[in-house]
């Protein structure tokens, strides 16, 4: 049982250090720590229990080496990691963890525009561990299904699942919550909602959303700070409020400073799209300093 803290607290640092500098600088040490200090205990003689707990320890680690692989944009490598991480929660018998894996399955097919498959997964996630998956992580799938919905244009199931998203919210109790679940934070969902609000031209109402998850980003990692001021910054965009959008994006900028990730590039590059055909001072500022961000590789 001493090996498997090593294993929490290992997802633990790792997780910490994803956050501040991106999944590209971190994928390499976790594979490095899976191959020097995690295979070997998988092949060594435990009794169930603490088989069991190795499993879903070691889970933990595989999971989120493909979190990284995904912000690295190596997709197929990533969904390898993913598939693998399933295969250690059935080993594990843990349910909740399965589901938890299926809804990063439903991440990276969002962010490679599959949105039917998104829905698939978060519907395989909420049927198969049914009674098991903690309030914020069955709120996350509700999310993911919303923003899907958005996309493809089906305004009635995405206000559907913002509704229930908004009622599991109200049971979400941080200290019961795995440690999965931590990017769970005060003023996700709101952010969660100004996107799917946003894709459907309520700017308005995705404005309040997006305004309300900023009020609690300070209690937020740097990563989550970045997505939501790259969300406000959007909208403010399709509301043609430039200057104020170019503010918040040059925020956006100050968060991302120094992160290795594809995943908040492609943000930026967002923002950047939004504000480019506008010349504004403010914007112009805004775009000379993310093509001057953009031009060291990654």
């Amino acid at each position: 049982m001493d090996d498997v803290q090593v294993l929490k607290d290992a997802r633990t640092r790792y997780e910490h250090m994803y956050r501040r500098v991106g999944g590209v600088a971190v994928r390499p040490r976790i594979v490095a720590f899976l191959n020097t200090s995690v295979t070997p205990l998988l092949k060594g003689s435990h009794d169930d229990r603490v088989g069991r707990e190795l499993f879903r320890a070691a889970g933990g680690l595989v999971a989120l080496a493909g979190i990284c692989a995904y912000d690295s944009h190596r997709q197929a490598l990533s969904q390898r990691y993913l598939f693998h991480a399933l295969r250690m929660a059935k080993a594990s018998g843990n349910l909740a963890f399965g589901g938890y894996v299926v809804a990063l399955l439903a991440n990276q097919a969002m962010s490679r525009a599959r949105y039917r498959y998104v829905i698939q997964y978060c519907e395989t996630a909420l049927r198969g561990a049914r009674g098991h998956l903690s309030p914020a992580l069955a709120t996350d799938l509700h999310t993911l299904q919303a923003k899907a919905y958005a996309r493809v244009g089906d305004r009635a199931s995405c206000h559907a699942h913002l509704r229930r998203s908004e009622a599991t919210a109200a049971h979400i109790r941080h200290a019961d919550e795995p440690p999965e679940t931590g990017y769970v934070q005060p003023g996700l969902l709101e952010c969660q909602h100004a996107e799917a609000l946003r894709r459907l031209g309520d700017l308005m109402a995705a404005q309040e959303y997006a305004e309300e998850a900023l009020r609690s980003a300070d209690g937020c990692h740097l990563r989550g700070q970045t997505h939501r001021l790259a969300t406000l910054a959007l909208v403010l965009a399709g509301r043609g409020e430039l200057d104020q959008a170019a503010a918040t994006a040059e925020f956006m900028l100050d968060r991302a400073e120094g992160m290795e990730s594809e995943r908040i590039a492609e943000r930026i590059g967002m923002v950047t799209a939004a504000l480019r055909p506008f010349d504004t001072r403010p914007v112009r500022e805004f775009l000379a300093r993310a093509g001057q961000q953009a031009r060291v590789p990654l």
